[in-house]
């Protein structure tokens, strides 16, 4: 044969693969770390000064104080020797008075007095502590972490020109919910702070050249904020303020990896703010990741309690009767009144719009597979009172800040009992009253329980014996209860375990 001799490679011959050194790498993490951030400016976090009135209130007062606002719960979370829990502030001079500007913006809005939140928050943050703030929806958790924000941007010992990057970060789990914090910075404009807000759907190039133009507030949604830090548009070592607004959302919306890439890039000695209406497990893993010995404020309890100023009314309905008794309730608006609907799925919302536009009637729809222009357009047209019906996904039930709802229709009950709460607490915001109106189905009854104990806790007791019979009873099959003719009350149950009357609750089985 004319074919050449294959030479034959020893093993010997052949050079050893590289082996990564992990136990190396381990031993290092900590010199690559401090490396990594040497060369980073020092911050600068206390900035509170007490007031003579705010440091002369004795324990008696701080404690009656908290207890009448709503039931203030405050915790230190640091390991070891606790600290010095800070009063209460009860007016905004006692916070901001060596801060004109923001007490001029505070008395061009016309607000009275801080919010519970506000008032135990602010002296903690202005200390340079990280904090975790639990309040329902509505009780002003923005300006709790905005108003510190802007006196940490502005007295930072460089300029913000020497910075090379934004300094404050607001990650927030929706477009809607971002843009609302994005349109808080601009209402409270204070010494020239510049605000972008990054998110997905919106014009991305756009968003791109404001940041690289240099902003000093970012408030993001993760996915487009990720998105921009991997291409590098963004430098994020910059950051000495954070913001995780809606905490347990976002973990709920699956961002916990875009989160942790994003802290990658975020300097470590940060001041970091937690805000959330819930306090689960995971949003309590979130916290002990990335906040450094926090204090806990929490306002009313940290268990799930739907917001104290809505009254819930709860109907037990056939699935094929849900559409008609929507069409009895919007018949019986009156003109003031301002409803969103709540359905499980973008095609019900889109399908319950069309409905009631053949109608005559106008509405809006509001959902994830919109297009960002109608997005907004949508909730312009609700907030302005062009329509006064808004359909809407949960996308709608977190941060949408609509002062004049009068009522949340739930049609399809919400995934978990977490999102009742944020949708019951659309409404009853800014001192104002509302009405929640869910209808139940049997294929909801695993939730029966979870929901008797929020309306317990905000004193709707009565409300709370009527769905746990009726859950009760249904699983039986032993009763077929009719709807009253009235439609206003049902007396046929008032000798059940010592209910009198139910007041509106329909029962269509």
């Amino acid at each position: 044969s004319t074919g050449k001799t294959l030479d034959t490679v020893k093993p010997e011959d052949n050079p050893k693969k590289s082996v990564i050194n992990w136990a190396y790498i381990r031993e290092n993490s900590a010199k690559y770390e401090a490396m990594k951030w040497a060369d980073l400016p020092p911050i600068e976090k206390n900035f509170y000064k007490e007031s003579s009135r705010t440091a002369s209130m004795s324990q008696e007062e701080v404690e009656l104080w908290r207890k009448e606002n709503n039931n203030v719960i405050c915790d230190d979370l640091k390991e070891g020797e606790k600290r010095c829990i800070p009063n209460p502030v009860c007016k905004f001079e006692d916070v901001f008075e060596h801060y004109p500007d923001i007490m001029a913006n505070i008395r061009k809005v016309g607000f009275q007095k801080p919010t519970p939140i506000q008032s135990q928050a602010w002296p903690i943050i202005l200390q340079g502590l990280d904090l975790i703030g639990i309040a329902q929806t509505g009780t002003g958790k923005t300006l709790a972490y905005l108003m510190p924000g802007f006196i940490h941007l502005t007295s930072q010992p460089i300029s913000k020109d020497q910075r090379g990057g934004p300094g404050m970060l607001v990650l927030a789990p929706t477009r809607e919910l971002a843009l609302q914090v994005e349109a808080e910075c601009l209402k409270y404009t204070y010494k020239g702070i510049k605000s972008i807000c990054v998110y997905g759907g919106g014009d991305r190039k756009g968003q791109i050249d404001v940041v690289t133009k240099g902003v000093d507030i970012v408030i993001a949604t993760p996915g487009r904020l990720n998105d921009l830090q991997m291409n590098n548009f963004i430098n994020l070592k910059s950051i000495t303020y954070l913001v995780l607004d809606e905490a347990d959302r976002m973990l709920d919306m699956g961002f916990e990896p875009q989160i942790m890439k994003i802290l990658i890039d975020v300097r470590p000695d940060r001041q970091t703010v937690m805000t959330s209406a819930t306090w689960p497990d995971g949003v309590r893993r979130l916290a002990k990741s990335y906040l450094k010995n926090p204090m806990i404020v929490y306002v009313g309890t940290l268990d799930l309690a739907a917001v104290n100023t809505v009254e819930q009314r709860v109907v037990v309905i056939a699935e094929e009767e849900k559409r008609a008794f929507m069409q009895y309730f919007i018949e019986s608006m009156k003109p003031q009144d301002k409803v969103i609907i709540f359905v499980g799925k973008k095609l019900t919302a889109d399908d319950l719009a069309s409905d009631l536009s053949l109608q005559g009637i106008p509405v809006q729809s509001l959902h994830g597979n919109r297009e960002q222009w109608d997005r907004e357009q949508a909730l312009d047209d609700f907030k302005k009172g062009r329509v006064r019906i808004l359909v809407a996904t949960d996308v709608a039930s977190r941060g949408l800040d609509v002062h004049d709802i009068t009522h949340v229709f739930n049609f399809d009950f919400p995934r978990n009992i977490e999102e009742y709460v944020h949708r019951v607490g659309r409404t009853g915001r800014a001192g104002r009253t509302g009405e929640a109106i869910t209808l139940v189905t049997k294929n909801n009854w695993r939730f029966a329980s979870e929901l008797i104990e929020i309306l317990q806790r905000t004193d709707q007791s009565l409300l709370s014996l009527a769905v746990f019979y009726l859950a009760d009873e249904s699983q039986k099959r032993t009763r077929n209860l009719k709807p009253s003719t009235s439609k206003e009350k049902v007396t046929n149950m008032s000798t059940h375990r010592g209910l009198q009357k139910i007041n509106r609750i329909y029962f269509i089985l």
